[in-house]
């Protein structure tokens, strides 16, 4: 196909081209001027890129300020003793089938090292194995500075070894690939008596100095120096979708949710059952993608992790526990995610699914981010597809019980001191159905989740993490002045220009030179920087925790399965093969990912890969960054996008980097006035679409036994002993789980209870 144009239709004015806005409280899983980066109008000559950057690139938009002072940084001669840290979307079509079972998935937000960042070679190997250099590759280095590609900081001898740009990389399963870093970074093994360790910081002009930096001072310069959150989500990894997993949905007709494929998959016991799931844990992501990522300057990974991640209850088919057998296996092949994590050097973790509602808790090990997904939400990437049952009818309040549970035990896995440092941000709660939850109710959760969090961590700045919260798709300027006082909440908004429902016909292949992209570069300036630039200086610390480059809604099954409802105006056709693109097509879509890269500021692209189909390719190929970036629709170097919204002349209200002290666990933070905390009680008195007051429906009582979460089995040398720690920080916090009261009456779907009767009044 040579340089045809995708789209036929004329180029429209720039006002046509944007989309109409949603309606302030529209639910709807689209863009809205969601807060993760900051994009500045244009800004003056002087001014500088986050310090983590070394050359010189054209101004930003982003002044956010840091999050996490800079303390504790060893100097370059210092050989701190290592720690190991202790381990523990989507969105695709939020169509309006907003209506659905709260499923807790908890995504885990995997902060992938920074764009430096070091790929660890996840294969246990004795010291022996160390000594055995593969081709590229340096064998273990002596005291001082490591081999490999750029200088570094003293190591342990006969600890690490080390390679850079070019090194082969043996996995687990003995088949090797290369190592590529244009930025300097390399990558790093530790013996197994210490576990794998990432060199953090790799690249840029910047020397390579923590390989062996404590877990500490590790977080406090990410969050320093690495801001702008230049990131991908691992999405599909441990929370199917459809567009991302399609071979597998593909396989199980009928399934359009990960309920219906789980229990499709059970009743399949002559192709594996449900443990093909694990099969899919081990394989879709490994480390090659994570020294990938690393490879492309990327420094954050968001990942989802469901609930069942920690138990699910009777009649729920999802594989229960896997997950994080996976990810807590810090030791094992290279599908590990703790490994891939900790090439990468930051994790998340993002509780996607909720029961009826969802959440997402994202663990970062240096600086990670956690979102909870509560259960019952209602997508197709919570769980399961339908009602929502999260604050919303007869079992809204028993569900958010149990989803408040999840966050609980996420929270004192995270909060232990072997993993405190890993996962600097806890995302609460994604995409809630704010319209059809209400605001009032949303908000005496969001409360009560705080102070239970912060009655674990304690307040302040190095007290457990951020506490991250989606904005409902309501705008972020509607959070503005939200739970003043509160210990370090943060804004995730999701911007997606798919799911507007407009014909997006404006042409976007409109050539290869400064033309590139028509009007959907300046679209995304103007969508998007503004807002999030005002959230910054009205509510706080915001970003964007996903984003894509889907202008259009074409992609098979992003509208769910079977597919069918695209509201784009040409062929989708077009757009589900890349391989049929031209260069003015590229070079368009290039253009649109640089603004919005530059809008947001602070970002993760969803998502890092889309898995093939039958057909054997990616048929939703803009919302794969791996494939862009392999064939230019995506930057080699996300810093390359900096200056482009000013380029294109659009201009806005800028954010001058500084944050409220209380807003970053400064002065005053968790001093919330008692003006707000009367007025949004827990539970809330009235529960949408119930028919009765909130303290006549069903709830649990917490004499339950508590689901902990198990740490890594790690193996200690005979002179170092390893704590792994117990899941548990708090051994002050003794309250059972939420569990059905003996002799009382509850409706029998939990996930399905908007229209039954409400039973008695039992207690």
């Amino acid at each position: 196909m040579s340089e045809r144009p995708i789209s036929t239709t004329p180029s429209d004015t720039l006002e046509a081209a944007i989309h109409t806005p949603l309606p302030a409280e529209a639910d709807h899983d689209l863009f809205d001027l969601r807060p993760q980066a900051s994009f500045l109008g244009a800004s003056t000559p002087n001014s500088t890129l986050r310090d983590s950057f070394a050359p010189p690139f054209p101004s930003s938009n982003n002044t956010s300020g840091n999050l996490i002072s800079n303390h504790s940084k060893p100097e370059l001669d210092e050989t701190p003793e290592l720690k190991l840290p202790r381990s523990n979307r989507k969105r695709r079509p939020l169509l309006l089938i907003l209506l659905g079972l709260v499923v807790l998935c908890i995504i885990v937000l995997v902060v992938v090292l920074p764009v430096y960042f070091v790929v660890v070679k996840p294969k246990q190997r004795n010291s022996k194995s160390h000594q055995t250099a593969t081709p590229g590759s340096t064998t273990t280095p002596a005291a001082g500075n490591p081999t490999g590609s750029g200088p570094g900081s003293n190591v342990p001898p006969a600890l690490v070894t080390t390679g850079g740009d070019g090194s082969t990389v043996t996995k687990d399963d003995g088949s090797t690939f290369t190592y590529t870093n244009k930025f300097g970074g390399f990558l790093t093994m530790l013996n197994q008596t210490f576990g794998l360790r990432p060199s953090i910081r790799a690249g840029h002009g910047e020397k390579i100095v923590y390989m062996g930096m404590s877990p500490e001072a590790l977080v406090a310069d990410t969050m320093t120096n690495f801001l702008p959150i230049s990131s991908v989500n691992l999405g599909g990894l441990f929370v199917l979708e459809p567009f991302i997993s399609p071979a597998l949905y593909q396989k199980y007709p009928g399934a359009v949710d990960e309920w219906t494929l789980s229990t499709l998959m059970r009743a399949d016991t002559a192709n594996g059952g449900i443990n093909q799931l694990e099969d899919h844990y081990n394989t879709f992501v490994t480390e090659e993608d994570i020294a990938e990522i690393a490879g492309a300057g990327l420094n954050w990974i968001r990942l989802p992790v469901p609930f069942w991640a920690v138990d699910v209850w009777p009649g729920e088919p999802f594989l229960a526990q896997t997950s994080w057998n996976v990810i807590s296996k810090v030791h094992r092949a290279p599908p590990r995610l703790v490994q891939k994590i900790r090439h990468s050097c930051e994790i998340g973790f993002a509780l996607h699914s909720r029961l009826s509602e969802r959440s997402i808790i994202r663990i970062i090990p240096i600086k990670p981010q956690t979102n909870f997904d509560f259960l019952f939400s209602g997508f197709n990437h919570s769980g399961k597809h339908g009602q929502i049952n999260f604050l919303n009818g007869v079992m809204g309040i028993a569900n958010a019980q149990r989803a408040l549970e999840y966050i609980r035990v996420f929270t004192e896995f995270i909060s232990q001191p072997q993993y405190k440092d890993v996962v600097p941000i806890f995302g609460i709660m994604n995409e809630a159905g704010l319209t059809t939850i209400g605001r009032s109710q949303l908000t005496s959760f969001y409360l009560e989740a705080h102070s239970m969090i912060r009655s674990i961590t304690g307040t302040g700045e190095g007290n457990g993490p951020y506490i991250s919260i989606h904005d409902g798709f309501a705008g972020t300027s509607s959070w503005a002045g939200f739970l003043e006082g509160a210990d370090r909440i943060m804004l995730d908004t999701h911007p997606y220009l798919a799911f507007d429902g407009n014909s997006a016909t404006s042409p976007i292949d409109t050539g290869t030179g400064d033309n590139a992209g028509g009007v959907w570069p300046t679209t995304a300036c103007n969508r998007w920087a503004a807002g999030l630039n005002n959230s910054r200086s009205g509510f706080g610390v915001t970003v964007a925790g996903e984003f894509s480059n889907g202008y259009n809604d074409c992609g098979l099954f992003l509208n769910g399965v079977p597919g069918t409802g695209h509201s784009y105006g040409g062929d989708c056709a077009d757009w589900e093969d890349s391989s049929n693109w031209s260069a003015a097509t590229k070079a368009g879509v290039l253009k649109f990912a640089e603004a919005s890269m530059d809008a947001l500021g602070d970002w993760f692209f969803w998502t890092w890969k889309i898995g093939n189909s039958t057909a054997g390719i990616v048929e939703s190929p803009l919302w794969s960054y791996q494939l862009g970036l392999r064939n230019g629709w995506i930057p080699k170097d996300p810093r390359t996008a900096l200056g482009t919204c000013a380029a294109l002349g659009v201009s806005g209200p800028s954010f001058d980097g500084t944050f409220e002290p209380w807003q970053t666990g400064g002065a005053g933070a968790g001093t919330i006035a008692a003006t707000s905390t009367a007025i949004y009680p827990w539970p809330p008195a009235t529960i949408s679409n119930a028919g009765v007051p909130g303290n006549q429906l069903p709830t649990y009582t917490p004499t339950g036994t508590v689901a902990t979460l198990a740490p890594p089995t790690l193996t200690a040398s005979a002179t170092k002993s390893i704590d792994v720690g117990n899941g548990w920080y708090d051994a002050q916090d003794t309250t059972g789980a939420p569990t059905p009261i003996a002799g009382c009456t509850y409706p029998p779907d939990a996930w399905d209870a908007l229209d039954v009767a409400v039973p008695a009044i039992c207690s």
